[in-house]
């Protein structure tokens, strides 16, 4: 006899992709053999600004050579729906990474912690430049800046 019983899974803020769930004894049923352990196995969907990292959030934002040398401004929605305005007057360098605390993933153990935010950079540099603009780049900087 076939019976159908729904099963209810809470999945918690911070479960990372191969949490396991166990239902004990709801699989298959035969007759004088205990009924199967039922388990699920948690996965992560790709999202389209963020990636995870162990408890981190990662996000690349591409900028303009000229806004990683002068100063930069990342405007950013959390997976919770907060904006977030995040001024950074460092000079932005390729391997450059601003990290805001406790605005990563919840901590499966501690939901009230959290991890941290990552923010990484593309800086787009010019293809070519006049020689107008190069000059005026060295006399920027001056010799051996």
């Amino acid at each position: 006899m076939q019976v159908e019983e729904i099963l209810t899974i809470d999945i918690k803020p911070g479960w990372k992709k191969g949490t396991k769930i166990t239902f004990p004894e709801k699989g298959n049923e035969q007759p004088n053999v205990t009924p199967a352990d039922l388990v699920f196995i948690i996965d992560e969907k790709p999202h389209s600004v963020f990636t995870r990292e162990g408890n981190d959030l990662i996000v690349t934002k591409t900028i303009t050579l000229a806004e990683a040398l002068t100063g930069y401004t990342v405007h950013l929605t959390t997976l919770d729906g907060r904006s977030l305005t995040i001024p950074i007057n460092n000079v932005i360098h390729p391997n450059y990474e601003e990290v805001v605390p406790k605005e990563g993933m919840p901590l499966q153990k501690d939901p009230t912690k959290k991890g941290n935010l990552r923010i990484k950079f593309n800086i787009k540099f010019p293809t070519r430049l006049t020689s107008e603009q190069k000059a005026g780049i060295r006399k920027l900087f001056g010799v051996g800046y």
